[in-house]
């Protein structure tokens, strides 16, 4: 699998723990980098590139880190075809894919431990979407993001 992964500066030392299980699982990895200023990286320049990526289907999916993982998830959510959300364990990850086709996870790195993180991953990468209900409200999603597209918000 194709993947894209970034982080902010508070994310940086899980993302390295992420790209080596990644790689000994034989994923490709697409590593995003967000400019440094000040000692940081502003999370949405990193949530932007991997967004897109996964909003163009140049990846599979895509994998963003930062403090709490909520801030990359808001992001990620304004690009078409971006279902992002924050998992912090593995029953999150496995709902996240068989129910929602997450196909953006975002992960705290400053709450999540070491010993859950690969247990997480493995769940979120291997469940498959189950489709049937949940492919219908997919599809309303998709309808919600061309109605916006198209300005029909209202």
């Amino acid at each position: 699998m194709r993947i894209a992964i970034g982080s902010d500066h508070r994310g940086v030392t899980m993302k390295a723990k992420v790209i080596e299980i990644l790689r000994q699982n034989g994923h490709e990895i697409i590593e995003c980098i967000g400019e440094v200023r000040d000692n940081a990286i502003d999370y949405p320049d990193v949530a932007r590139q991997v967004a897109a990526a996964v909003s163009k289907n140049e990846v599979d999916r895509g994998i963003l880190i930062c403090g709490t993982g909520i801030g990359m998830s808001i992001v990620a959510n304004k690009f078409p075809n971006v279902r992002a959300a924050v998992c912090g364990d593995e029953l999150t990850a496995e709902i996240s894919r068989r129910h929602n086709n997450l196909n953006v996870l975002c992960l705290s790195g400053d709450m999540l431990g070491a010993n859950a993180l690969e247990g997480i991953l493995n769940k979120w990468l291997k469940t498959e979407f189950e489709g049937g209900r949940h492919e219908r409200r997919i599809q309303k999603i998709a309808q919600i993001e061309a109605d916006i597209a198209a300005g029909n918000v209202f």
